[in-house]
């Protein structure tokens, strides 16, 4: 076979090939020898990053500023709300509140945490924002005084007990838990409020605990109060029953609608049967009204 006619080229042709293998090689040179990489890209490679992280810097602190800023609070007095921001679960909120109705009181951390049973983590986050009342961070040592008027001692009579409208700051600054602090914020809260009608009213000062509230009965009650005007359960009007204390215009509706159903109500002990109604106030409320 003659292959001869194959490989035969005429002259441009074999000029034209030799050219296209030069621009091979020359192609092949420039890209071996020269860099063809870019400072300006590298430059802006990095500016990028830089964005970037500012960017991010920013996004973090608009997360933090976001977040909502807890304030000093008695955990004794947690709602289901402040539960809920503070990261506390349904069953622990539950257990605190069931806690309280017994009438019982957290006075340290290692106290919310046994009643609670939060988890470490939550209590290390959320204990430096507990607040306790004076008398439970920093008690008062017994004295002589205090010792004097023990359990042991014999009750004193309505005659020898101190006027509580009248007590000084000092005088009540000789019950035992009753501080500098407590003893100022009863006596503020007898003038803002006017003198106490009753001893109940003691419940309304806050900071005091149940047990302090009994020591301080001991030696002081009401004895000169000013006349109450009490208001008729079963003939008062919705703007009657706002007037009192703890009573607002819903719960009021639900009396008068209780009271109608009831066609009068027979006792102020049924009062507890109101939707809505501060059991926990009641003794207070119960000042106020009256049943003819």
């Amino acid at each position: 076979m003659n292959f001869k006619s194959h490989f035969s080229f005429t002259r441009k042709q074999r000029s034209g090939v030799f050219l296209l293998l030069l621009i091979i090689l020359i192609v092949q040179c420039v890209y071996y020898f020269f860099d063809f990489s870019s400072e300006d890209l590298d430059t802006n490679t990095q500016d990028v990053f830089k964005f970037q992280a500012e960017i991010d810097s920013l996004r973090l602190k608009k997360l933090e500023a976001s977040k909502p800023v807890i304030y000093p609070f008695n955990p004794n007095y947690i709602t289901d709300f402040k539960g809920y921001s503070i990261g506390m679960s349904n069953e622990e909120i539950d257990r605190l509140h069931a806690f309280r109705e017994t009438n019982k009181w957290v006075n340290s951390a290692k106290d919310f945490q046994k009643v609670t049973k939060v988890s470490d983590s939550l209590l290390s986050e959320i204990s430096p924002y507990f607040k306790f009342p004076d008398w439970v961070t920093n008690p008062k040592p017994k004295s002589n005084y205090s010792y004097r008027y023990s359990n042991n001692s014999k009750p004193k009579t309505f005659a020898q007990k101190k006027d509580l409208n009248t007590a000084s700051a000092a005088q009540l600054k000789r019950i035992y838990g009753i501080g500098e602090k407590l003893s100022e914020r009863i006596v503020s809260y007898r003038t803002k409020h006017g003198d106490f009608v009753a001893d109940v009213q003691l419940q309304e000062v806050y900071g005091l605990s149940p047990e302090v509230i009994e020591s301080a009965l001991k030696e002081f009650t009401v004895k000169t109060a000013k006349p109450i005007i009490k208001i008729n359960i079963n003939k008062a009007s919705l703007d009657q029953l706002v007037t009192i204390k703890y009573i607002d215009y819903e719960i009021a509706y639900n009396i008068i609608e209780e009271r109608t159903l009831r066609e009068g109500f027979k006792s102020l002990d049924e009062l507890t049967k109101v939707k809505d109604f501060p059991i926990k106030k009641s003794e207070i409320i119960r000042l106020y009204l009256t049943i003819d």
